[in-house]
């Protein structure tokens, strides 16, 4: 199972959501099967690769406010990972990563071309699955889909002349892990037969703690000496990918952070990344980081309020610490 459920505490419901998460595997293993055997092979990729299936389960738990067993949640937990999926293929080629989730990525063992057609295989998947669920699936959808372009190219700009950095990378954040996490809370409590109310709540949560998920798997990318989250520790800075920590140095460089500034505004060799992780492993700008997701993390727990207290809600309290606590 790739999601780790040791942070849930009831048995019943942690017993429970890993036969729901094996649903959905298998579900994604039949969705990415094409009638030409390649594209199966290049679709498989990721998936066999594993991950955390943080989506799906965020789909799983908000279903609990309602009728979580329904045929519906299952199929909308399988397209926000397909949706996942086929952003990975995108971005490794734009940040041209040799390696995704431990292994090759697509694009260094086949190519470009082809990472980029499987990503939209898998794209064209998962649309299909969304036919059947609804015009208004569709349509949020879409429009998740249009924040998750629009966090792209928001990236790949950089922040306007006098636009701080870092709220800029915290838009980022919302747009391209946010949206899609929380369309995946939504969706869960959509199609279990939530009200309006609940919908929303979990809608809130989920973008809340979908940036406080991705500013924590950015740090474990500077602190953790294990490969345990798919990556070489460093791989951002490597490839020269913007993340928090980094982005206050520069903001709030002092003198004596000139060596670490210069290292922060460019890819790197594997020489530099060893001291550029030193030098931030020493910095403060890394506790400041982890603060600043601790308080997504916490503005994410104040949502729940709302909702009935129970077993469900627990759990969502609980994602709060282990998307801050993790070390992989």
């Amino acid at each position: 199972m790739p999601t780790s459920l040791a942070f849930l505490t009831d048995p019943v419901l942690r017993d429970g959501l890993r036969g729901r998460l094996q649903r959905v595997e298998t579900r994604l293993n039949e969705a990415v099967k094409s009638s030409y055997p390649f594209v199966t092979e290049t679709s498989v990729h990721l998936v066999e690769a594993g991950g955390k299936r943080f989506r799906p389960l965020m789909t799983l738990l908000c279903a609990d406010f309602g009728d979580a067993d329904n045929d519906e949640v299952y199929d909308a937990a399988t397209v926000v990972e397909l949706t996942h999926l086929a952003t990975l293929y995108h971005d490794d080629v734009m940040d041209e990563a040799p390696m995704r989730r431990g292994r090759p990525s697509a694009n260094s063992r086949w190519d470009n071309s082809v990472a980029i057609l499987t990503g939209d295989f898998l794209f064209s998947r998962a649309s299909d699955i969304l036919a059947d669920l609804g015009p208004e699936a569709v349509r949020i959808q879409a429009r998740t889909f249009e924040r998750l372009v629009t966090g792209q190219i928001r990236e790949t700009v950089g922040p306007a002349d006098g636009e701080d950095p870092v709220e800029h990378h915290l838009q980022v954040l919302s747009d391209k892990t946010g949206s899609l996490i929380a369309t995946s809370a939504q969706f869960g409590a959509m199609f279990a037969g939530c009200d309006e109310p609940t919908i929303d709540t979990v809608t809130r949560y989920g973008e809340r703690i979908g940036v406080a998920f991705q500013l924590a798997d950015d740090l474990v990318d500077l602190t953790s000496d294990s490969v345990d989250s798919g990556k070489t520790p460093g791989t951002d800075l490597k490839e020269g990918v913007p993340t928090l920590a980094g982005l206050i140095v520069l903001r709030d460089a002092a003198a004596e952070d000139a060596r670490l500034a210069g290292l922060l505004t460019r890819p790197l060799d594997d020489a530099e990344v060893g001291e550029a992780l030193t030098l931030l492993r020493g910095h403060d700008a890394v506790a400041r980081a982890r603060q600043v997701a601790r308080q997504w993390a916490d503005d994410a727990r104040e949502c729940l309020e709302p909702l009935p207290a129970g077993a469900a809600r627990d759990a969502l309290a609980a994602v709060c610490d282990y998307v801050v606590d993790r070390t992989g």
